[in-house]
């Protein structure tokens, strides 16, 4: 049996970013799949472990309760916005059918909700942008609309995995600037994971360096 993650333990406090950081194929995206349940079962599989939420594993919740957590209370924020994002729906579509599937809303307070996100990630024009499908917007464009998408039901915790990974340094230094104001503003906990050892600095209160599946360095 190959052991993708070996042995990781971490907490994440409240209001705090924690940066995973390692090179590719470390273990980091298999890491944040396995807090929200991902893992493609088969090939993959948890063997042993805890992974706890407000004093609950969520390696023993049902498969119904952990759906209710996941987007709602843990969110995440993929790698491949453009790939994550359902190219036959506008963005605004998708935002709306996020709010009024988890929080209820009606569909105009959904919309309502959904342009107040977009303007918070900081997409020009929102009422225009809602109408654009993925493939309308740049890819810095998307990577906000991801980030919208995940934060249309108020999480507690944002995982966001390699989110400035496509982008130029321009866009890259406007995406960290979203999330620091997004975790001041919130109050939310972030788990960044990133292969840039140069943007941790920036963003991340506290840092874990991984290595082949394992914690090799905490700061």
């Amino acid at each position: 049996m190959v052991k993708a993650v070996d042995g990781i333990d971490f907490d994440l406090l409240k209001s705090e970013c924690l940066c995973l950081v390692g090179e590719s194929g470390c273990g980091k995206t298999v890491t944040a799949l396995s807090i929200l349940g991902l893992i493609d079962s088969p090939p993959g599989r948890i063997v042993s472990g805890e992974i706890y939420y407000n004093n609950l594993n969520l390696l023993e919740c049902p498969p119904d309760q952990l759906r209710r957590i996941r987007g709602k209370e843990i969110a995440m924020v993929f790698q491949d916005a453009q790939s994550a994002l359902n190219p036959v729906f506008t963005i605004g579509n998708q935002i709306v059918e996020q709010v009024k599937l988890h929080l209820g809303a009606t569909t105009r307070e959904a919309k309502e909700k959904a342009l107040s996100l977009l303007e918070e990630v900081g997409i020009p024009t929102p009422e225009k942008a809602a109408n654009y499908y993925p493939h309308q917007l740049s890819g810095g464009m998307r990577q906000r609309a991801m980030i919208a998408m995940s934060l249309s039901c108020d999480p507690q915790i944002l995982i966001a995995d390699e989110p400035t990974t496509a982008v130029d340094v321009t866009v890259k230094a406007q995406i960290l600037d979203i999330f620091n104001q997004l975790k001041n503003t919130r109050q939310m906990s972030l788990l960044f994971i990133t292969h840039e050892l140069g943007i941790v600095s920036e963003i991340g209160d506290r840092i874990l360096v991984m290595y082949g599946g394992r914690v090799a360095e905490a700061t």
